[in-house]
């Protein structure tokens, strides 16, 4: 039993080490997907959206799910938000906009970050 613990430790690990590049990897396809897009309809800015106060609105987004789900017991909402966080798929969004801006560069098209309104046009920020 004990080799077959080692065994499975192993196949774990390097299961592991592959998906950690897999984010990467996905983040350049659509970096040269969306480029190839901009290319096709001749653009020579891309405005993308930039997210403040990401990181808290999600956490906050969180904590109020796990007061919903378990009312009073705070040591319960914290174990439901601690596993609600594991479950839910974190992307890099700003390691996407760096894939984006590193190969517009290259073909000349001009990124820029800008707020979104709710309503109306996008608001370019320097």
């Amino acid at each position: 039993m004990s080799h077959q613990n080692h065994k499975a430790k192993k196949r774990a690990n390097f299961q592991q080490k592959g998906e950690s590049n897999l984010g990467e990897y996905v983040d350049r396809l659509l970096a040269k997907s969306i480029l190839k897009i901009a290319q096709e309809y001749k653009v020579s800015i891309i405005v993308v959206p930039r997210l403040k106060q990401m990181r808290s609105i999600t956490e906050a987004e969180v904590q109020a799910r796990a007061e919903e789900k378990i009312p009073e017991y705070k040591e319960r909402q914290r174990k439901y938000a601690k596993d609600y966080r594991v479950q839910v798929h974190q992307w890099s969004y700003g390691r996407l906009i760096d894939n984006i801006k590193g190969n517009s560069s290259k073909l000349g098209i001009i990124v820029e970050e800008g707020t979104q309104p709710k309503q109306g046009r996008v608001l370019l920020e320097n």
